[in-house]
């Protein structure tokens, strides 16, 4: 796994390098939001850990900057800003997962290696070397820019909402079970009760009320998209 470390804080830096590096994960840290910039650009790791209070260009300007460009590399916020406010500013920004300072180092690892595995259970998603969008009914996933539309107009679905909408399109008339999506949709974040994934189903599926794709529970088995026919 390669992961970039965005940290000003030098010691904090320090450990956690240390820290990841013994757990086998290489990291490549930096403490400025300019430069970081360029790294995730340049060369986009599987995982970012990425401080919000950082000289040169704040945390969420880099991450809104990446999102704009198309990147959707799993992004794990680490911050001394705990409010619910901050917290949902950083996830509307396109964060992935929150965790607030201090923090336990086992927790952390185990959040970073849940965003790993569902940056990899999305690739194929991804892959540019296959069609370049995914069709379901009316619904087209558009790979290049990672966005979604219905009759060639964007929808508007949050960051979960889409963590939720994705693996589902990869297997349209498939059950995903909802122990899968809730590891992708809330990865590595052990406070939030297993209902949740219900919440983010029920709004998901009110947008695709009018688009001619259900949202359909299996009971027993999970959630799979269906176009009306």
């Amino acid at each position: 796994m390669r992961l970039l470390l965005v940290e000003d804080d030098p010691a904090m830096q320090t450990t956690l390098t240390r820290t990841l590096e013994r757990r086998g994960i290489r990291v490549q840290a930096c403490g400025d939001g300019r430069e970081a910039l360029a790294l995730w650009l340049a060369a986009p790791p599987d995982v970012v850990l990425l401080d919000l209070s950082l000289p040169g260009m704040d945390g969420l300007q880099v991450l809104a900057a990446v999102r704009k460009a198309g990147l959707r590399t799993p992004v794990l916020v680490l911050t001394a800003r705990g409010t619910v406010g901050d917290r949902v500013l950083g996830l509307n920004t396109g964060a992935d997962d929150y965790l607030p300072k201090p923090f336990d180092l086992d927790e952390l690892e185990a959040r970073v290696r849940a965003l790993a595995r569902r940056g990899a259970d999305t690739a194929d998603l991804d892959d540019k070397s296959g069609p370049s969008a995914i069709v379901v009914g009316a619904i087209r996933y558009e790979k290049e820019s990672g966005a979604i539309y219905h009759r060639d107009q964007p929808m508007d679905l949050s960051p979960r909402e889409l963590a939720l909408l994705r693996p589902l399109l990869a297997q349209p008339g498939q059950a995903v079970t909802k122990e899968r999506l809730f590891e992708l949709v809330f990865p590595g974040a052990q406070e939030v009760q297993y209902e949740a994934i219900e919440v983010v189903a029920y709004r998901l599926r009110k947008k695709l009320a009018a688009t001619g794709v259900r949202l359909m529970t299996l009971r027993g088995l999970g959630y799979l998209l269906k176009a009306d026919t």
